[in-house]
């Protein structure tokens, strides 16, 4: 089915090449590369990097490594250079990116599904202390990330980490990024289908495949069969979603084209039913449609979202079937019923389809380290289990306790400041890394975050309605700012006195699941860093004074005057 980057035209019949550049489509004919990004691509693809950094990065240093690796082809292996400590968020898009460039690595664990056994928490931890000066954030994709990661340490924590079956491979870069799916599949009382065998046969059709590692930007993928659609599916390039046809049973109803970032788009759906069989295929065919048909030109327009909204569904599922199926044609299905809460981050205590029980805790704004990971899994064995599961929401899961060991395991966490019964605040607020290291921010974000939820959790101690609230240090959403309850896009602003500081613009009432979609931008609201726990604590008085009977935040705000959100 697939061609390899070296052959594009081979998956599909032949097409007259066009000497329009166009948009960089393969498919239309247009190999040359028009970008920097798509030179460096072509010249060398970046799974290749690693026998590099094995052989010679790692035994020179630093300096010895070349720039399209540096600032390319290391992504396909986990690995960013990280921000140069000092440096403020005023010059973050002013500096070149050499002058931005720290002399260590941020490097990206995969995690599919969040899944890990005890064990491989405990390498992880392990790796953290002794390679990353303790530092382990889970992401708001399951995975955990590293800093402070040298060069030449590399080739011993791959080593160290694939001993148990982990990887960095293509956790960043134009490729086939982690796949995320319920952490709680196969074991949830209520799921609708467990998606475990489609999600390990589409890792061992396209990870670390020449075929899917050179896609015009990076492609994410969603797969879940629990009706809590815990997975984020709207925000995906792809997703699969559990529904039961009337007629066929339990399988998956397909989206497509959705993403944030500056350019944010909500996935729609293809309307079509897949038996968890096919996942597979479809999975390799919508990939497959982003290799050759993807925007290569710009890399603004260069994530699947563009090529969807040019085309419409009904075009996408056209090419989809004729062109990367075979011609075989999709069911028709039905679409997704609407979750009936609106957490669905697995928080708490719940009864397993076997009789024992997991157990969801909440880090503060996914930031945790190595030493806390390791008694994490020493305490998870403790209590009898060996596996455990990171979230979309920045959360961890144990799994598999017997019900007579629950409240003990529930105390250990809470001494570990690991509580699985959370306030509002420290359940619904996330952060991505911030200034502290990611080269592109503008404002501090993790520290800020834990601040936050103590201040609100002294202030409004008593509030106890679902709310999300999602800190980002810049405008590129990691940490998903339209489609939270209260979303903070970092930038710089003008305090009282005049004075430049670090600070927000908000977004309010955005949602997923539950009547899904971006947040509302009040004119001219933006928010100093210090002026935050006073704005959020007005906002949500005034919610709690004005609200209707049953009525959420996002509803609120969608109607609420811009007076009484400022």
């Amino acid at each position: 089915m697939a061609a390899s980057p070296q052959n594009p035209a081979a998956s599909g019949p032949r097409r007259k090449v066009s000497r329009h550049r166009g948009e960089g489509q393969w498919a239309a004919g247009h190999f040359t590369p028009l970008n920097g990004n798509e030179q460096f691509k072509k010249d060398d693809d970046g799974l290749n990097v690693r026998t590099r950094i094995e052989t010679i990065y790692s035994k020179r240093g630093f300096d010895s490594i070349d720039p399209n690796d540096l600032r390319g082809r290391m992504r396909w292996w986990g690995l960013y250079t990280q921000r140069r400590p000092g440096i403020d968020g005023g010059k973050t898009a002013v500096l070149e990116p050499e002058e931005l460039d720290d002399r260590y690595f941020m490097l990206r664990v995969r995690i599919d599904a969040g899944a890990l056994t005890t064990q491989q928490l405990r390498v992880i931890g392990e790796v953290s202390q002794e390679f990353a000066r303790g530092t382990a954030d889970i992401t708001d994709r399951q995975n955990v990330q590293y800093h402070w990661i040298r060069i030449e340490d590399v080739p011993e924590i791959w080593q160290r980490l694939e001993a148990v079956g982990l990887s960095t491979v293509t956790a960043c870069g134009d490729t086939p990024r982690v796949m995320i799916g319920s952490p709680v599949a196969g074991i949830a009382e209520d799921e609708i289908i467990d998606a475990t065998p489609a999600l390990e046969e589409m890792k061992r059709r396209v990870l670390n495949n020449p075929a899917y590692s050179n896609l015009p930007r990076k492609f994410k993928t969603a797969i879940s069969g629990s009706p809590l659609l815990d997975v984020v599916h709207e925000i995906n390039d792809v997703a699969f979603v559990g529904v039961r046809h009337p007629e066929h049973g339990p399988g998956f109803d397909v989206w497509v084209g959705g993403g944030l970032s500056t350019n944010p788009k909500l996935g729609v759906r293809l309307g079509a039913w897949v038996p968890i069989e096919d996942v597979p295929d479809v999975y390799e065919g919508v990939i497959s449609i982003f290799r050759d048909y993807g925007y290569r030109r710009l890399r603004n327009r260069a994530r699947l979202k563009f090529l969807v909204a040019d085309w419409g569904a009904e075009k996408f599922r056209q090419v989809l079937e004729d062109e990367y199926l075979g011609g075989r044609k999709l069911v028709d299905g039905p679409a997704p019923e609407q979750p009936v809460q609106q957490w669905r981050d697995h928080i708490g205590v719940h009864r397993q389809k076997d009789g024992r029980f997991y157990v969801g805790f909440a880090p503060r704004v996914g930031r945790v380290d190595g030493a806390t990971l390791t008694k994490i899994a020493d305490l998870a064995e403790a209590h009898g289990s060996g596996r455990v599961r990171t979230t979309v929401e920045q959360k961890m899961i144990v799994l598999d306790v017997e019900q007579d060991r629950v409240e003990s395991l529930v105390e250990g966490l809470e001494a570990l400041d690991l509580t699985a019964r959370p306030s509002t605040f420290r359940r619904g607020t996330m952060a991505c890394t911030g200034i502290e290291f990611c080269k592109l921010a503008i404002v501090e974000t993790k520290q800020r975050g834990s601040t936050l939820i103590d201040e609100l959790e002294r202030r409004l101690p008593d509030f106890d309605e679902p709310l999300t609230i999602n800190l980002n240090g810049c405008p590129n959403a990691c940490a998903r700012i339209q489609v939270a309850d209260i979303g903070l896009k970092g930038q710089l602003v003008l305090d009282d006195e005049g004075r430049q500081v670090e600070g927000y613009q908000v977004h309010l009432g955005g949602a997923l699941g539950l009547e899904a979609g971006f947040g509302r931008k009040v004119r001219g609201l933006k928010v100093t860093a210090d002026e935050l726990p006073d704005y959020i604590e007005r906002v949500l008085t005034r919610f709690r004074a004005e609200r209707t009977e049953g009525e959420r935040f996002a509803a609120w705000t969608a109607r609420a005057s811009e007076e009484a959100l400022s």
